[in-house]
């Protein structure tokens, strides 16, 4: 008999930065290590991944990591990861490996120990094993992982949907899953981003519909944009291409890497040639696809509305198409993006939230999932907590116990001794890694802060310049101001008043506090410019010594 702890690093009452941990007495399995999207409030950070100490702390016990799908939502820490814990294992399906693959290249990062597995093939651990099943998602080759233990099994399923019309590499195995609810699941851990929509999310997903009315209806060019990778979604672009007499230009080396290799495995249907040279972006009758990876979502068709992209221009005849809905937190740039767009003439076509769903288990999958899986506890994860409850009303509504569905946030231990669950309220300690370009960790709460404060109150620079030997001042403090609507020059006046009797005051013969001076000016200063302008600019002190 075993003790079984598992718990989240990250994931949990979010979107994003998956990362899910079981230790099984002395062995730890990890599954999924993602990133998160950074929100409008978080400024200049480009992503956000799980920190990773506990699995640094414990390096030795790992038995690997363990990815059940090609986005960056499951694989997106790797490549900072593995700087770190070079000797780690990485567990992935072939186009999942290609993906971590391209992500690592792009890093610049050396790393050698990618496992091909194959669905349905088990893998050995020892007393425990590893037995991984195809599931439907946007990608191919998406599968979840049967955690197989003396006490029964832990089923982590990543993402999925229930949809009879997949075929090949998006199929979901029912026959498998139904067969794993029969040997005895101790814990399933489930995704829950859709559990609060009612139904099926299948046929909803399916936008091929609203693709064939927007290339039906523009006579000229159409922008085609779509989140990382969603290679079912871009299938249903290329069906409708196929049926006109379009061209398609992908933009972006990774985008068209990933595109053309899933073509060459046959996990996309389309004629290379249709695919155009970037030398023709500016002609009528194309479809230019692109996609975001490793930024905030629509930085890449931010960056062409704004004017900056060196290949493509809107032009007022263009029809953009948006092919995912609006994450949450970032509503306000896809607001701010909508209005540009619409500034520039162009038209837009927005898929809405209610009448297409992203590829996740809606109520009906999720119960579907449960009466195949037939687990003794059920630990909601991938989501924000108005979904894990919506998950456990489902898991009450198909007979399970609502003591045994397990409500836990980052770093919350579910633990099983024999099999059975213990509350002991253990908690290991989680955080978040802030992403900013290639600085890693040391983008934390007081830069956000700072970022915050320049883009909403600017700031004052107040040059000093005093004589090194009598510490007097030299010439009257020179104020400048950035990004903030300056004083009246009554009000200048008085503001060089302030730091000049604070320089005088706080100097003595031949030695002055620089510090002292600093904070003196910030603080005084700094409740006289909110008191005039109802604003606290970031105000920065500098002193020269000549």
């Amino acid at each position: 008999m075993s003790k079984i702890k598992i718990f989240s690093l990250g994931g949990q009452n979010e979107n994003g930065k998956n990362m899910y941990i079981v230790e099984v007495d002395n062995d730890i399995f990890v599954f999924d290590a993602g990133l998160k999207n950074a929100d409008d409030r978080m400024l200049g950070v480009d992503y956000i991944i799980p920190n990773y100490d506990y699995l640094m702390e414990n390096r030795e016990r790992i038995k690997g990591i363990f990815i059940s799908h090609g986005h960056e939502e499951q694989y997106g820490a790797i490549a900072d990861m593995v700087v770190d814990m070079p000797d780690i294992m990485i567990y992935a399906t072939s186009f999942t490996i290609a993906m971590i693959k391209n992500d690592l290249a792009e890093s610049n990062v050396e790393f050698n120990n990618l496992i091909e597995i194959k669905p349905h093939k088990k893998i050995n651990f020892g007393k425990n094993s590893i037995f991984p099943i195809r599931l439907t998602h946007s990608v191919p080759d998406a599968v979840g992982y049967v955690l197989s233990t003396e006490d029964g099994a832990i089923f982590y399923t990543g993402n999925y949907v229930f949809d009879s019309t997949m075929a090949g590499a998006y199929k979901t195995d029912v026959g498998k899953l139904a067969y794993i609810g029969k040997q005895g699941v101790l814990c399933l851990l489930s995704e829950t981003m859709s559990a609060c929509e009612t139904g099926w999310t299948a046929p909803k997903h399916r936008i091929a519909q609203i693709i064939k009315s927007t290339l039906s209806k523009a006579e000229k060019r159409v922008i085609f944009n779509v989140f990382q990778a969603e290679l079912y979604r871009i299938q249903e672009l290329f069906d409708e291409v196929e049926k006109t007499q379009r061209k398609v230009i992908i933009l972006g080396r990774k985008l068209e890497q990933t595109i053309k290799k899933a073509i060459d495995e046959k996990h996309i249907s389309f004629d290379k040639k249709r695919i155009a040279n970037i030398n023709e972006v500016n002609n009528d009758n194309v479809v230019i696809l692109i996609s975001d990876e490793k930024e905030k979502p629509y930085s890449h068709l931010n960056r062409i509305v704004r004017g900056f992209d060196k290949f493509v221009k809107i032009k007022e005849t263009d029809t953009i198409l948006f092919a995912s809905t609006i994450y949450d937190g970032l509503e306000k740039t896809a607001s701010n993006l909508f209005d540009e767009i619409a500034k520039l003439g162009a038209s837009l076509v927005i898929t809405a939230h209610e009448d297409f769903r992203e590829y996740h288990a809606s109520r009906e999958d999720l119960m579907l999932m449960l009466n195949l899986i037939q687990p003794k506890y059920f630990m909601p994860v991938m989501g924000e907590y108005r979904c894990f409850v919506a998950a456990a009303e489902a898991a009450v509504d198909v007979g399970l116990a609502r003591e045994n569905v397990l409500m836990k946030l980052n770093g919350q231990v579910a633990e099983f001794n024999n099999g059975k669950y213990e509350d002991k309220t253990l908690k290991i300690k989680v955080d978040d890694i802030l992403i900013d370009g290639k600085t890693v960790g040391d983008v934390g709460d007081i830069v956000i802060k700072d970022r915050e404060v320049l883009s909403e109150n600017g700031v004052i620079i107040v040059n000093i310049i005093i004589d090194k030997f009598t510490k007097k001042l030299v010439q009257t403090p020179d104020i400048e101001s950035k990004g903030f609507v300056f004083l009246e020059k009554s009000q200048q006046i008085e503001a060089e008043r302030i730091v000049i009797k604070i320089v005088e005051d706080t100097s003595k013969p031949h030695y002055i506090d620089f510090n002292k001076v600093k904070n003196e000016i910030r603080n005084q200063l700094g409740k006289f410019l909110f008191l005039k302008t109802d604003s606290k600019p970031m105000i920065l002190v500098i002193i020269q010594e000549i």
